[in-house]
């Protein structure tokens, strides 16, 4: 038998590389994995399993032992410029605020940038609420990464569903494809 590998932060019963436990992952997630050209990075990424009643942010580092600088949160964004609409991911660290209305505005170019919908940002990304994830995001997205995350040693971000949790160097969320790392998107 394996030995199960041990995370950097956090008390998880269940611990596997998520290359290993596909299956578990949203699909878009598996798929991103399994085709990401960066192996290493790939390779790089754990599966921790948990509890989808206990999904949400403060609650969920309260409950596995994560402390909100270690966790990410991957927000969709509905930038509006000339009656078309861009869709965006934007990741920053879980004790910051995405600061929508100037930074994410300004390197969209758009009039207007809100929070997707809900109901949109789950359809768009085939990932599950409280689970949507940098990682498998529909192709020419822009993902902005704000630059603490991408300093963060290791960082906890969604699955791609509600249960359970990916969790890597921030280096590597920096080498997902159409990634920009930018300073000041969260405040």
């Amino acid at each position: 038998m394996t030995e199960q590998p041990q995370p950097p932060f956090g008390t998880f019963e269940t611990v596997a590389p998520a290359l290993e436990v596909v299956g578990l992952l949203a699909r878009p997630v598996a798929e991103a994995l399994g085709s990401w050209d960066d192996r290493e990075a790939a390779r790089s990424v754990l599966y921790v399993d948990t509890d989808p009643e206990k999904a949400d942010t403060a609650v969920f580092c309260e409950t596995y032992g994560v402390p909100l600088e270690a966790s990410a949160n991957c927000v969709v964004v509905a930038a509006k410029r000339g009656g078309e609409t861009t869709q965006a991911a934007c990741v920053v660290l879980a004790h910051t605020r995405l600061d929508v209305n100037q930074a994410v505005r300004r390197r969209l170019e758009a009039r207007k940038a809100s929070f997707a919908p809900m109901d949109a940002a789950v359809e768009r990304t085939g990932m599950e609420y409280g689970g949507i994830t940098p990682v498998g995001l529909p192709a020419g997205w822009p993902l902005l990464i704000d630059e603490a995350v991408a300093r963060t040693p290791y960082v906890l971000v969604g699955s791609g569903r509600r249960r359970g949790k990916l969790i890597l160097p921030g280096r590597a969320l920096a080498a997902l494809p159409g990634a920009e790392v930018l300073a000041g998107l969260a405040g």
